[in-house]
């Protein structure tokens, strides 16, 4: 996933973020006789805004690890799980990255949750030396940076996109198809590849951007009747959108009142906007978001928590664990950071700490929650071929429909 531009932030509010950045505590991480030393996992992503549920999902699969890891009580060192929120927002990732490198005892970071942000942020990482591990940024461009400290255990958007297309063209027969792009980086790179292969399947396929508006939340619904009436007019058999929740909602109102609605053709979005608020704060009117196929992006054998882990998530978060899209995906990258840590001296320096953490999740493999864990050398899951998961929105339940891929 990755986040629109959020154009209501100023370059001047950025800044003034940056400059209140913690300076780096760069010492060994300090404990008493009778103590284990604390380090910090981070856990960037969106926790405020119309986004925040995905972070919430990330943290809480982040944090059920730590707590089983410090349950143990056999670990040399006390893990705990921090926030820092850039509202999925590549203008907020910035100065979220270098609050959280400029926290003491940080080692790593699960996320960013977002692609956008994840690219702003990369190089903030990589000047510090601290590992990311994203759950969810599934942009393809992300593992090309030759950046070695970034990591995603989640397949990238290659193999989100050509299950949608194929999803749309084979099972649900769909002849003529409009592809339609938000302008951001996570959404449209994987509209291109929905297009490229869909055409490739046979279908006839148009394509066609409408900007992000939502920045946040604020978008309204007046923004979107002319691309829907026009839209309606052409009556394409059906329409795959790459984008968020948040502005899909808007779309999708505006193509109920054009008499264009998912209940009579087929309308299919990716993991940008695979949460319950698609439905519950997003559409007006709700059911207009009825009937919308939703794509999670190849996660390995399992995609959500199930059994004892679904439990305990649920007694941790209070959130359904079958909903928390990516939520198994951080508790696996916390895990790897872990198991990353155990092979390092826990009297070693915060910067020793880092540096060494990166080099270990080269290494690492151990087969996790979602799959095997094991990285490639440009950060991508050696393994990234598992099935990606169809759902369907239902008056507010995602409801899983197929395996594609």
């Amino acid at each position: 996933m990755s986040q629109r531009w959020n154009k209501a932030v100023s370059i001047l509010s950025v800044g003034a973020l940056a400059m209140a950045v913690v300076p780096l505590a760069m010492g060994t991480a300090t404990s008493s006789a009778s103590s284990k030393p604390t380090f910090v996992i981070g856990v960037q992503g969106p926790f405020s805004g119309a986004d925040a549920e995905y972070g919430n999902y990330d943290f809480g699969g982040a944090e059920l690890a730590a707590n089983t890891a410090n349950a143990s009580g056999k670990d040399p060192f006390t893990i705990k799980i921090e926030k820092f929120d850039d509202q999925g927002s590549p203008t907020l990732s910035p100065a979220a990255a270098q609050k959280a490198t400029g926290t003491k005892n940080l080692v790593a970071i699960i996320g960013p949750a977002f692609s956008g942000a994840s690219e702003s942020a990369a190089k903030y990482y990589k000047a510090a030396h601290v590992a990311e591990v994203s759950p969810s940024a599934t942009a393809v461009a992300l593992a090309t940076s030759g950046n070695t400290s970034w990591f995603r255990d989640v397949a990238d958007d290659s193999v989100q996109g050509s299950a949608d297309a194929k999803f749309l063209v084979t099972t649900k027969k769909v002849t003529t198809l409009l592809v339609i792009a938000d302008g951001s980086f996570y959404g449209d790179g994987l509209a291109a590849v929905v297009a490229a292969d869909a055409t490739k399947l046979g279908a006839t396929v148009t394509t066609e951007t409408i900007d992000a508006v939502n920045n946040g939340g604020s978008g309204v619904a007046t923004e979107y009747p002319t691309d829907a009436t026009q839209i309606a007019g052409k009556d394409p058999s059906a329409i795959f959108y790459g984008g968020y929740d948040a502005d899909l909602g808007l779309l999708l109102g505006a193509l109920d009142s054009a008499g264009y609605s998912a209940s009579s053709h087929t309308i299919m979005s990716g993991d940008g906007s695979n949460v319950s608020a698609l439905y519950s704060t997003d559409t007006t009117p709700q059911t207009a978001a009825n009937d919308v196929y939703l794509s999670e992006s190849a996660t390995g054998k399992v995609s959500f928590f199930t059994g004892k882990l679904a439990t305990a998530y649920k007694a941790l978060t209070h959130i359904k664990a079958s909903t928390a899209i990516y939520a198994a995906q951080a508790y696996d990258g916390t895990n790897a950071i872990i198991k990353s840590l155990l092979k390092l001296k826990a009297s070693s320096s915060i910067k020793s700490l880092r540096s060494g953490v990166v080099t270990q999740l080269h290494k690492i493999s151990f087969e996790g929650v979602t799959g095997a864990i094991s990285f490639q050398k440009d950060g991508n899951l050696k393994d990234d071929t598992g099935a990606v998961a169809v759902s369907q929105m239902q008056n507010g339940v995602i409801t899983f429909v197929a395996n594609e891929g």
